[in-house]
């Protein structure tokens, strides 16, 4: 791996002073390729720390436009970022923030058709959406092309976050194989508080920061759930469903 220069050095200290990342783990982030799926709640915080922490190139990908209501939980935008394209918002403020990387945006649905050869590109898929579908769609091919997938949600107080490793745990669609009846609450009618959106983003961040160097211990057959407004948090184990129609051995 070619030496880190003085600019970098300078950026990265506090992570090249960590025992699990160093210089050598430093030099691997600035060549990994994460892609984060939604510039909004969630994609905002995982998209500021990944381009913060040096992630060589970052895909992001959304096709909606700020709005007005985005900003109390869209920390990726402005009051003057309203009407643009998310992705077009979100990879100036990251550009500005860590000119090292080359982020790539995708204005655009993720569908069957373009999943795959978006996804091919990269080492590993951030979820940063709100849609079900979305969701199993990244899942789906995820665990075909064998890269790893983090899932994040978040609703009102609470949030949720998982790691998807194909073979080595259960998947999205082993947990959740149906979707959501249509009366189910979302965050437009009970509504999400920004900060939780922030912590779950977050930890998805530093799974996919875990992921990319090899270290510590990811969520893997784990479900993380918090609950801000009581302060309490757990882990859920949850298995892979050998009958899954995704990754199940059935």
């Amino acid at each position: 791996m070619s030496a880190l220069n003085e600019q970098q050095l300078a950026r990265y200290r506090r992570n090249i002073l960590l025992a699990s990342v160093g210089e050598e783990g430093q030099q691997k982030l600035l060549k990994s390729k994460v892609l984060v799926v939604g510039a909004g709640g969630l994609g905002s915080p995982v998209s500021y720390y990944l381009a913060a922490a040096g992630i060589g190139t970052l895909g992001i990908l959304d096709d909606d436009v700020v709005d007005l209501s985005n900003l109390q939980r869209q920390i990726l935008h402005t009051s003057a970022d309203v009407g643009r394209p998310k992705v077009l918002s979100a990879a100036d403020k990251l550009r500005a923030l860590n000119p090292d990387i080359n982020v790539i945006t995708y204005q655009q649905k993720l569908n069957e058709e373009s999943a795959e050869e978006i996804i091919a590109d990269y080492q590993l898929v951030v979820d940063a959406t709100d849609n079900f579908g979305t969701r199993q769609i990244m899942n789906r091919v995820c665990v075909k092309l064998g890269k790893p997938f983090i899932y994040g949600g978040v609703l009102a107080m609470q949030g949720q976050a998982m790691t998807v490793i194909p073979g080595e745990g259960p998947c999205f669609t082993c947990i959740f194989r149906n979707e959501p009846p249509a009366n189910a609450p979302t965050t437009s009618t009970v509504g999400v508080l920004g900060a939780v959106a922030g912590l779950i983003g977050t930890i998805e961040a530093t799974e996919a920061i875990k992921l990319l160097l090899k270290i510590g211990t990811p969520l893997v057959g784990r479900m993380f759930t918090v609950d801000l407004i009581g302060m309490n948090s757990d882990q859920v184990e949850v298995r892979r469903d050998l009958n899954c129609p995704v990754c199940g051995s059935k």
